[in-house]
């Protein structure tokens, strides 16, 4: 069984707007559903678990889930204080089951562009025997590893663009590899859970697991500022 978790629960601060910005409209429609109807097509999905805030819960089961007829989407769970926090929820949503290897995407909604190819790669990876994979791109630009000094920035090393890449989402585990990994995690102070960034590093530092990066898209950008949205929008033009 495959499972999605599709996190929609952010504010909108860096986007500088009061509307949530998996609610925001983009060419025509919810940015939030553009991961959702991907999800829904996908013969390969089974369950979607949809995280978002408590407050926001009863709106998107009803004028995004019913209202668009989602039927894959089985539960609505509240999110948490940090990402971490929501993915824990979502994990802990999923309903243990007996018998044969089960699998979970975990992917932001704040990634609109999201294909079924993306889907069907990680899922197969996964199938290969590996526990963990990630989407991502080679970076482009050169990298600095920098330090403060004076109060300023100070480019202190250069690595080797060709050893760096971007890592999007979806990000996909075996369930009880991601289980494991947070349930590690659990004991651990709020300061280090806040320096989590993805899954990929919560598996890597709490479960003793690399992740295998198959080929992401240029085009799969995460949505966070205003600039966002106009790149956004020209993709979506096209």
């Amino acid at each position: 069984m495959v499972h999605a978790i599709l996190l929609a629960g952010g504010s909108g601060s860096r986007m500088q707007t009061e509307t949530p910005k998996q609610l925001i409209e983009l060419g025509g429609k919810k940015v939030v559903c553009w991961s959702l109807d991907v999800f829904e097509r996908s013969d390969l999905i089974d369950e979607i678990i949809l995280v978002t805030r408590k407050e926001d819960i009863p709106f998107f089961r009803s004028e995004i889930v019913d209202r668009y007829g989602y039927k894959k989407v089985r539960r609505i769970c509240p999110g948490g204080e940090r990402r971490v926090d929501s993915v824990e929820n979502g994990l802990n949503a999923i309903e243990d089951e007996e018998g044969g290897e089960r699998i979970v995407l975990i992917h932001d909604s704040a990634r609109p562009f999201l294909t079924e190819k993306m889907i069907a790669d990680s899922v197969d990876c996964i199938r290969e025997g590996f526990s963990a994979c990630t989407v991502g791109v080679p970076v482009k630009d050169t990298i600095k590893q920098v330090t403060m000094s004076g109060g300023n920035v100070i480019g202190a090393s250069t690595p080797e663009r060709s050893k760096l890449y971007i890592i999007q989402t979806p990000q996909t585990f075996k369930l009880k590899t991601i289980r494991k990994a947070y349930r590690n995690l659990k004991g651990v102070d709020d300061q280090t859970r806040s320096k989590v960034t993805d899954d990929t590093m919560v598996v890597e530092q709490y479960a003793g697991v690399s992740s295998v990066i198959i080929p992401g898209s240029y085009s799969n950008i995460k949505l966070t500022t205003p600039e966002d949205i106009l790149v956004a929008g020209a993709f979506v033009s096209q």
